[in-house]
């Protein structure tokens, strides 16, 4: 790949990268320990990623299980869980704090749907901010640098190219977490 290309190739990849970790966090009925990415516990004054302070299991299709290696971050991770858009409620024995998910109404797993055509519609619309950057770049690149109208021609069409592929990756990505979200 041209070197003019893989820059622009690489900010693609990232907003695919970027929608798809946005697609991690959304939950689907079914417990996903990735829901907890974003939560941040304070952890001697220091906001800590959860994944560091506890461990965390799914011992249940709809329960996820966070084991504080600390006794004393019980309250801190509750209290980061109910600040959390996450929207559960966390249970605990003291020991353990356990998330129950309660099955997802149809009206629910409608508008998640929207959500994410909504992210994927956001995703594309980047990719297309990337190409439309890429085609300034070259048509600067054609008034200055001795270049051919022809090589210009095929670094517009690489990043066309480009751009078709990731927005048809994107397409899918939304079609599988729809599919995901809809069955019950």
């Amino acid at each position: 790949m041209d070197e003019r290309l893989a820059q622009y190739n690489e900010k693609m990849q990232k907003s695919l990268d970027n929608l798809l970790a946005e697609f991690g966090g959304i939950r689907a009925g079914r417990a996903n320990p990735h829901v907890l990415d974003k939560i941040k516990v304070d952890y001697y004054g220091t906001p800590t990623a959860l994944q560091q302070v506890a461990n965390i299991n799914v011992p249940e299709p709809r329960m996820i299980q966070i084991q504080p290696w600390e006794a004393s971050l019980v309250k801190e991770i509750e209290k980061a869980i109910m600040t959390s858009d996450l929207g559960i409620n966390p249970t605990n024995d003291g020991k353990v704090i356990r998330l129950v998910f309660p099955e997802l109404t149809e009206e629910r797993r409608k508008e998640i749907a929207k959500d994410i055509k909504k992210k994927g519609e956001s995703a594309k619309v980047a990719v297309r901010n990337i190409r439309r950057d890429a085609n300034d770049a070259f048509k600067k690149l054609s008034k200055s640098a001795d270049i051919s109208e022809d090589e210009i021609k095929e670094l517009e069409d690489g990043v066309q190219k480009l751009t078709d592929k990731y927005i048809a990756q994107i397409d899918k990505a939304v079609d599988e977490k729809n599919k995901e979200i809809l069955t019950v």
